[in-house]
């Protein structure tokens, strides 16, 4: 909760006056009423006390002892002097319960004791655990209540119409209880008749079925009303706002589809706190600047605002925050807004800014120099004393961070991440410093030391830098306030503490990959709340230590330990683990399996061995699994197929896995990648495959699978990528009469089976992804934590695509027994990157309309029985890097010209009737006699060759002798540019005396 009335602060001054008691035997306060003692005593025995909770947002209770802890201790039954308790002073009746950060863990029922306490004026429940409640009709009967908060207790369910009878609330905070719902009826209901209320706290509240117009029956008197992530939607009326003359805060963020626009009549407002971020709101910025003097602070990142121009908030003198991230605005950053001189918060994070930051103006050590907003011209401002926060995150800023910025003494937010900032990080003059993000820039050289004095520091981001140097993980005990600690993907190396003398109790956050860590941080030992630990790409070697297991036991839900030298791992007891990887280790032994929480499972790229145990299916949460790369043998278990419904990669490939596919995949399941390659599998393909209608990956290939080719898979609406290669798959590649099957497929390779009969022409027809031109917006396949990747042959070799690019379409069909002539079809395919159709039966001709391939990069026609010309038209194909077609009948001259002039011997070979360049037979047939004769002209006129300063056989040794791409070039430019009238008269005068 951000403000509190003045109104409640009244309130609370007033009970807290009214519990003073004296010592005294003749003091005047009567005793605590002992019905209220005594319901007091079973409120707190209803509840286990756990020290260790922690709140979501990571509101931190320190080291709070629960207040009912003191309750009845030494034998003291007036609860009037209990801690958190407040009595009225002339009826001993409590009025007030304050019972914040009590570590209170349990249930309120509505039989709870807490309901016979009819005399509450005040309650506070917030920061406990009280998962399972309910909000009970019950509350409906503490009618004297006029300040109620329960903020991230973990209440659930739907708000009770009963609190209607809470007539005098002033004050209503039920925030941070995401399991809470509202509705419009009960809105209604509730709130027509809570006529006093002035505050309204309702954060992340579900109130998706509200209908905004019904915030109308709020109250008139309503001072502060905050209604952030409650997915509201729909449109505001622009009325509304006159509902409310005396709001001074409405904060409505991330209601991403309400909208609304600030009505533009004059409404003379008091408002003080606005905050329309990530909403469908309209801002008509001239209009707000002129009527609504009065704000302090203004929040309107990624909003629809209109009429920008940042000059006009130099009207807003009253302004101390400014917040207009995720606008897409571009050009210099306003640096006039640093004329506003009470501004001490300011966030421009995620736009298009370019430039620099502003430094020292040069005759005036308290101004700095800045481009104005309109023009390139440099303008002065003061030099911003007062500021406290910073934030230019993902923007385009560039050159140094100016010395001024290190000598605020009273910042305490700098984040400057995903910009290209370059130089050393200076030393900071102050210690103000909370929150430290400068990752991913261009910055070098050593962390400087002062960071290390910065005891309020809570957050420090210096990751993906280039920052160097030697740095004791020791030096950061002084930091004991960190919850966050990232220096990942620098060039630093961090040396272990050999002593164990500290820990950083209260870090959530550490991110050390690539830190050149040989053993796991000492520091961490007794972190209990962990959240997120990566140390990968390290140099960490031998078993897990021990001390380990206990580390975020009950939190952590991302563990990264991949790419070190691990060799055992015996378990696995975080009981929130979400993410898991361990990728590239020596771990050895059984496969260990997570708790059920578990979301990501990575742990390929070791030596696990024995049979993957029917546990896994037990991970009901699973989306992805990565066992690839070990040495598992024995059946894939019966229910991988069906375990969970939210799997989306499988990947058992690389192992020695054998036995049939009897996996059943269930209907309605969300798998994309299924990767088998490289196992003993045999047998028949599961027909429940088809039940994937979400595949974008199938990779079967290298293992025994014996059968027909699956053409039902032609139904599934996504398969991108079909790798069928080096089984025993035989017969037709025959396709159903299925009309657009395989439209999304890019990547098919079905090559060393015992394929036969014709090529699928029907199949070429509807590839409608490789017909289509190539996207404009390079992508890969996969999701931001897992990247898909095949083994596919390109260019005559198996490479492993470790990520697939959506430009990326192959066909690869070689090595089976495929009959009859090649499609002409397949020159439609103009996406197409590589076509391999080798070492099959294919006779005829090759299609002219493979000129129309203009992106293909690799073509293999090689071991064929083709057996006529090459056509001329191969020679369009300007992106031809690799052509095989030799061991086939061709006939006739090799066509010359663009790329068919760097293609040397092995590309034409074991054609006995081929001839031409860059063959040594010459051409003799009359389709090309002209060429063969132009060699006898050559020979007549050879002073014109001395003229000219040509001489083909030179030219044709050179190209032999210095490389084929550099010879051939040269001399086709030659050949068609020097003396081109009287050559080609030469040639025409010849052909005709040779056609008589």
């Amino acid at each position: 909760m951000v403000s509190i009335s003045w109104l409640y602060l009244l309130i609370f001054l007033y009970l807290s006056l009214s519990s003073i008691s004296s010592p005294s035997p003749s003091a005047s306060f009567p005793l605590c009423h002992p019905d209220d003692s005594s319901a007091l005593l079973q409120f707190k025995n209803s509840f286990s006390i756990d020290m260790f909770y922690t709140p979501y947002h990571g509101r931190s209770c320190g080291a709070i002892p629960s207040k009912t802890i003191s309750w009845d201790e030494n034998g003291t039954k007036d609860c009037c002097v209990w801690s958190g308790v407040t009595c009225d002073n002339r009826t001993g009746h409590v009025i007030g319960l304050d019972l914040t950060c009590s570590s209170l863990k349990g249930v309120i029922h509505s039989n709870s004791s807490l309901f016979f306490l009819r005399h509450l004026q005040s309650l506070i429940l917030s920061y406990n655990d009280f998962w399972g409640s309910t909000i009970s009709s019950e509350f409906g009967k503490l009618t004297h209540l006029v300040h109620l908060e329960i903020f991230e207790s973990g209440f659930s369910g739907y708000f009770p119409p009963e609190f209607s009878f809470l007539s005098e609330l002033v004050s209503l905070v039920l925030s941070s209880n995401d399991e809470l719902i509202l509705d419009t009826f009960t809105l209604k209901r509730i709130f027509s008749n809570l006529t006093s209320l002035e505050e309204l706290y309702l954060f992340q509240v579900d109130m998706t079925s509200v209908e905004p117009v019904s915030l109308m029956n709020l109250s008139s008197s309503m001072s502060s009303l905050t209604l952030d992530f409650c997915n509201l939607q729909g449109n505001l009326p622009d009325n509304i706002f006159y509902q409310w003359p005396n709001l001074e805060k409405l904060s409505l963020e991330a209601n991403e589809n309400l909208t609304g626009f600030l009505t533009k009549t004059n409404w003379s407002s008091p408002l003080k706190y606005l905050d329309l971020s990530f909403t469908e709101f309209s801002i008509d910025l001239p209009h707000l600047t002129k009527s609504m003097k009065s704000l302090k602070t203004l929040l309107l990142s990624n909003c629809k605002i209109l009429g920008w121009n940042p000059t006009l908030l130099l009207n807003l003198t009253q302004m101390t925050s400014l917040d207009f991230s995720f606008n897409n605005f571009g050009g210099q950053v306003p640096w006039s807004f640093l004329n506003l001189k009470h501004l001490t918060y300011l966030r421009f994070q995620f736009n298009n800014f370019t430039g620099q930051l502003p430094d020292i103006y040069a005759h005036n050590s308290s101004q700095i120099s800045f481009s104005s907003d309109s023009s390139k011209n440099q303008s002065l401002g003061p030099l911003p004393l007062y500021l406290e926060c910073i934030s230019l995150d993902g923007n385009l800023l560039d050159g140094k961070i100016p010395h001024w910025i290190y000598s605020l003494q009273l910042l305490q937010i700098l984040t400057l991440s995903d910009n290209q900032f370059t130089g050393q990080i200076d030393e900071f003059n102050s210690r103000s410093l909370k929150e430290l993000d400068l990752s991913h820039n261009k910055l070098h050289g050593p962390i400087p030391r002062s960071i290390f004095q910065q005891v309020n520091l809570t957050w420090l981001d210096l990751s993906s830098n280039n920052l160097s140097g030697v740095v004791g993980l020791d030096e950061f005990s002084r930091l004991q306030n960190l919850v966050c600690l990232q220096l990942s993907f620098n060039s630093l190396s961090l040396s272990s503490e050999i002593s164990f003398n500290y820990t950083l109790r209260r870090l959530t956050l550490l991110h050390l990959s690539s830190c050149n860590i040989t053993r796991f941080p000492n520091f961490i030992r007794n972190s209990k709340h962990l959240l997120e630990l990566d140390i990968s790409s390290n140099h960490i070697d031998g078993p897990v230590p021990n001390w380990l297991w206990n580390i975020g036991k009950d939190s952590l839900f991302y563990l990264n330990f991949s790419h070190n030298f691990l060799t055992r791992m015996e378990q696995l007891p975080w009981k929130q683990l979400q993410y898991l990887d361990l990728q590239f280790n020596l771990l050895e032994g059984q496969l260990p399996i997570p708790s059920s929480s578990i979301v990501v499972f990575l742990i390929s790229n070791n030596q696990l061995s024995g049979e993957i145990p029917s546990l896994i299916c037990n991970l009901s949460f699973l989306e992805v699994l990565d066992l690839s790369n070990n040495v598992l043998d024995g059946k894939i278990p019966p229910c991988i197929g069906n375990f969970s419904y939210s799997l989306s990669v499988l990947n058992l490939g690389m192992n020695k896995l054998h036995g049939t596919i009897s996996a059943t995949f269930a209907m309605g399941n969300s798998l994309r990648n299924l990767n088998l390659n490289g196992n003993q599998l045999e047998g028949l393909l599961p027909p429940s495959l088809q039940n994937c209608k979400k595949l974008e990956v199938l990779d079967l290939g290298n293992n025994k699978i014996n059968d027909t080719f699956p053409y039902w898979l032609e139904s599934l609406p996504v398969l991108q990528v079909l790798i069928l290669r080096s089984n025993r798959f035989h017969g037709f590649i025959a396709s159903s009469k299925t009309e657009l099957s395989f439209q999304k497929l890019r990547i098919i390779d079905l090559s060393n089976n015992e394929f036969s009969g014709d090529l699928p022409a029907k199949y070429f027809e509807n590839f409608l992804a490789m017909i289509d031109a190539p996207p404009e917006k390079l992508k890969y396949m996969g999701e931001s934590y897992y990247q898909d990747s095949v083994v596919i042959a390109i260019k005559g070799f198996d490479i492993k695509a470790a990520r697939i690019l959506n430009i990326f379409t192959t066909i690869d069909m070689s090595n089976n027994n495929i009959t009859g002539e090649i499609p002409k079809l397949i020159g439609k395919l103009k996406a197409l990157k590589g076509l391999n159709l080798s070492h099959n039966k294919l006779s005829g001709s090759i299609p002219p309309s493979f000129g129309n391939l203009i992106n293909l990069e690799w073509l293999d026609l090689s071991s064929n029985e083709l057996a006529v010309e090459i056509p001329q038209q191969l020679t369009e194909i300007t992106s031809l890097a690799v052509l095989n077609l030799s061991d086939n009948r061709l006939v006739g001259p090799i066509p010359h010209g663009k790329q068919f002039n760097t293609f040397d011997n092995t590309s034409y070979s074991d054609n006995l009737k081929l001839c031409g360049f860059p063959l040594s037979k010459t051409c003799n047939n009359t389709s090309d006699e002209a060429e063969q004769s132009s060699s006898k002209p050559f020979q007549q006129f050879g002073d014109l060759e001395q003229r000219n300063g040509f001489n083909w056989k030179h030219m044709v040794l050179m190209g032999y002798g210095c490389g084929l791409v550099l010879g051939i070039s040269v001399g086709y430019i030659v050949l068609f540019n020097k003396q081109p009238d009287c050559f080609t008269k030469i040639v025409i005068k010849y052909w005709r005396r040779m056609m008589g």
